[in-house]
């Protein structure tokens, strides 16, 4: 019996399960297209290249890793290295040493810009050669002795340069001439320039660590047994942190085979890891439970609406089992195949968004988004649960009373919700407020993970007392609609009389006003308070940029020396990595190249204790942004824990705290604690300012003179601005675009659902002399209604969740521009107004005695 009614009520009243089936279906694409990116940062790899013929790779490990205690388990937290972390080059000489090893090459690579003929090449040391395969070898003329360096042949003769030639090259290590000593075989990774090894280690910036170790093995030893080999050497080299590079504070050295040999060619592959893990589980967790939340709130409303039914059911004899059953059998038959076809446009949102990341550098091009059927299953689990337990709570009410009195409720709304549900909803609001008010205790990134949180916690309140935000909103609007004629005394009685109605439409409303809001003003009020800072910060009167991979070593001293200069000092950007309680997090930072006591006359950072000159005290000094200072718990003449760009670990002590931290830099460490720690150990930007009286034009017209500089003004210093922060920035305003659209397309859905339910209602009122006209603007003021509690309830959730997250984060009050508030609620107002006013039209276009005896 249960199965025939399922399939009856789905096949002759199609209409009544539309707008289930569309929540299904866009809930199941935000899951899926969360769970491909959650996947694809599980499994992305990429495979070697210049190490396939390598079958062991040795390397540091890219990441800083925390171990805690949780219960009996140990649990880890890692973050990747904001530059390349790097071993001990000494290890390849202990590698080469064992009985299975034929050789073992130390290889490390750095940048050379373009200068002269030679055009922008790779540096490496010429024990190197030989990596990439047999045919990766010397072809003409000789190895490179201290002055020499060996070109690959395709470099050397498009440029035109035989054995015998002098070149000047700039490395990270300084600038000098070389005789070209001879040619090798073309690179397929590009212009490369061999030196001898010695020279290559003093190039590199980073002497006595290089990026990778590339082992042979000898004839008859299986990769597994090379691998153990050097496994058991490594560890037993290093004791329990794995490598000689743990005794410099640096990660762990790995052992690497297969495709795990391509994460050491692109080291950039465990941040993007990292941030598909964060997009597709911390948000796809949010997504997801606002998917089930939407979806549930849809299905409930559905399955509502057919109170009359399921009370005349019991009338004719159906037990509370059979209704239940036949709710279960409806979902079984809808929710399955309405999340079946989400599968498709999910998928496709997940493409999407994988490219913009890998467009924008954030993910290596070579990765491919890895699309498999656990996302999928997922999303039809998900959707099928969510889909039965709404109707079960929907129906339980109905499906136990007696048949008169279902029948008396499906015609006359209760009077009141339930204690229990009120009870759950001041719990859920109770638990937002507590929440918010612990949050502004917190630090920045702490207070930052609990805004969705905050949300997600008065969502749920919204959702459970929505009848009682209903009637609030009926009684304080009530007068104002009255003043509005006939169609505004209708919309206010109607709104009054039913409260469950019009708080199904309002709460996708608050979830679009809640979820964007937070998200956008968030990155509003980031981007607001870093142009601030920026603009009041940077003093330089220029700003000297690089055209190639950075400034040569020295530019600042030179810079310094241009007629009209005052002060020249250099900036390194890099990163730090810090313990923010159980978690890790990262920092931009700034290498300072110059005298710091010289600094503030190009920086005004708002220094709050201490002083920016005592910077140059010692190279283990540095100055701290009051909200590192305050995650730290830190002030002047304490030492903080930190992580350089490569993973070592350092304890600096804290010389100044300052306030323009935000787009400017979040700490300032000596250049020469952070050079030998970077990729590549060149300057990012010198900021200069002019001698009292000087020429500005001429002094710009001197600083553009220098190797490899690109002279711009102040606003030229966001140029080379943090790109985590602008890959975050992203991430949340595609978020926003993703949760709002989905919420936005529910509302309207809704709004849809609860005016197509009302045919009868309009057929009275057509037949009691209500023209159209005023049925149309009963609706509008209804619309108005819920579009105006909808957007002050969500302001309000926003509010209380942003006020504690942007203190924490921007050290301000949170920055909503005009141009962000007011389309978001002219978009909810206007959305309202469609999908309230297309439908009355479509049911007004029929008779009134044919529409009161239609179908319900």
């Amino acid at each position: 019996m249960t199965n025939g009614l399922a399939r009856s009520s789905v096949r002759f009243r199609p209409a009544s399960f539309a707008g289930t089936l569309v929540a299904l279906l866009l809930g199941a694409a935000v899951v899926v297209a969360c769970g491909v990116l959650l996947q694809t940062g599980l499994t992305a790899s990429l495979k070697p290249a210049r190490y396939a013929d390598t079958p062991v790779v040795v390397a540091a490990d890219q990441a800083v890793k925390i171990q805690r205690k949780v219960g009996t388990d140990t649990e880890t937290t890692e973050e990747a290295t904001p530059e390349r972390a790097r071993t001990d080059a000494a290890l390849a000489g202990r590698l080469a040493a064992l009985p299975g090893v034929a050789a073992a090459r130390p290889d490390t690579a750095f940048p050379l810009p373009a200068s002269g003929r030679a055009p922008a090449l790779t540096g490496r040391g010429f024990a190197a050669l030989g990596i990439a395969g047999p045919g990766d070898t010397l072809v003409e003329g000789r190895a490179p002795g201290a002055n020499e360096v060996v070109l690959d042949a395709d470099t050397a003769r498009a440029a035109h340069i035989a054995p015998g030639a002098n070149l000047t090259l700039t490395a990270p290590g300084g600038t000098a001439d070389y005789r070209v000593s001879g040619l090798a075989a073309a690179q397929q990774a590009g212009p490369t320039a061999w030196f001898a090894d010695a020279t290559a280690d003093r190039l590199s910036g980073h002497p006595g660590r290089i990026d990778a170790i590339a082992v042979q093995p000898r004839a008859g030893v299986t990769t597994a047994a090379l691998a153990a080999q050097v496994r058991q050497a490594v560890g037993g080299d290093a004791g329990a942190k794995a490598g000689a590079a743990a005794a410099a504070g640096a990660g762990a050295v790995k052992v690497l085979t297969g495709d795990d040999r391509g994460a050491v060619e692109h080291p950039d592959l465990g941040g993007a890891r990292t941030l598909l893990m964060a997009l597709g589980g911390s948000f796809g967790g949010y997504a997801t439970m606002t998917a089930v939340f939407v979806v549930m709130s849809t299905v409930a409303l559905a399955t509502g609406q057919r109170a009359r039914e399921f009370a005349l059911l019991r009338a004719i004899g159906a037990t509370p089992r059979q209704i239940r059953r036949t709710i279960a059998a409806e979902a079984m038959l809808v929710a399955p195949l309405a999340a079946a076809l989400g599968i498709l446009p999910g998928i496709a949102l997940a493409r999407w968004w994988f490219d913009q990341l890998v467009e924008r550098g954030a993910v290596p091009a070579d990765v491919r988004l890895d699309v498999g059927p656990l996302p999928m299953l997922a999303a039809v689990l998900a959707c099928t649960l969510a889909a039965l337990t709404a109707g079960f709570l929907a129906a339980r009410r109905p499906s136990r009373m007696r048949a008169a009195q279902a029948l008396g409720e499906a015609a006359v709304e209760a009077p009141r919700p339930g204690a229990v549900r009120t009870v759950l909803g001041l719990v859920f609001a109770a638990g937002g407020i507590a929440a918010a008010a612990i949050a502004t205790s917190l630090d920045g990134a702490k207070a930052a993970q609990t805004a969705l949180g905050v949300v997600m916690c008065f969502m749920m309140a919204v959702a459970l007392l929505g009848p009682w935000l209903a009637r609030v909103a009926a009684a304080v609007l009530g007068a104002p609609l009255r003043a509005g004629g006939a169609p505004g005394s209708l919309a206010a009685d109607n709104t009054r009389a039913n409260a469950r109605r019009l708080a199904s439409a309002i709460t996708p409303i608050v979830l679009v006003t809640a979820f964007c809001g937070t998200l956008l003003i968030i990155q509003s009020t980031v981007r607001h308070t870093s142009g601030e800072n920026v603009r009041a910060g940077v003093t330089a009167d220029h700003v000297v940029g690089a055209t190639g991979p950075g400034l040569p070593a020295g530019t600042a001293e030179r810079a310094g020396r241009v007629p009209g200069v005052d002060t020249a000092v250099g900036v390194l950007r890099t990163g730090v990595v810090y313990r923010n309680g159980d978690q890790l997090s990262s920092a931009p930072v700034l290498g300072v190249d110059g005298d710091p006591a010289r600094l503030p006359k190009v920086l005004d950072l708002g220094v709050r204790s201490g002083a920016l000159a005592d910077l140059g005290r010692a190279p283990d000094t540095v100055a701290l942004s009051s909200t590192l200072a305050e995650a730290f718990g830190a002030k002047v003449g304490d030492r903080v824990p930190l992580w350089l760009g490569d993973g070592t670990a350092v304890r600096p002590a804290v010389v100044a705290v300052y306030d323009r931290g935000l787009g400017v830099g979040q700490a300032l460490l000596p250049r020469a604690a952070v050079a030998a720690h970077v990729t590549a150990g060149y300057d990012s930007q010198v900021l200069v300012a002019d001698a009292p009286g000087a020429d500005r034009a001429a002094v710009a017209a001197g600083l553009g003179g220098l190797a490899g500089a690109a002279v711009t003004d102040r606003a030229g210093f966001v140029a080379q601005s943090d790109k985590a922060m602008e890959v975050n920035g992203w991430a949340n305003t595609v978020m926003a675009a993703v949760l709002g659209g989905f919420a936005a397309v529910s509302a309207a859905n809704t709004l849809v659902m609860t005016v197509l339910d009302r045919r009868r209602e309009v057929a009275l009122l057509r037949l009691a002399g209500t023209t159209r006209r005023q049925v149309r603007g009963m609706m509008r003021w209804e619309a108005l209604l819920v579009a105006s509690t909808g957007l002050a309830v969500g302001a309000v959730i926003a509010a209380v969740t942003l006020v504690p997250v942007a203190r924490g984060v921007a050290n301000s009050a949170p920055y909503v521009p005009p141009m962000l508030a007011l389309p978001l609620a002219a978009g909810a107002v206007l959305l309202c107004l469609a999908a309230t006013g297309v439908p009355v039209r479509a049911l007004l276009r029929t008779r009134p005695a044919g529409l009161g005896a239609a179908r319900q």
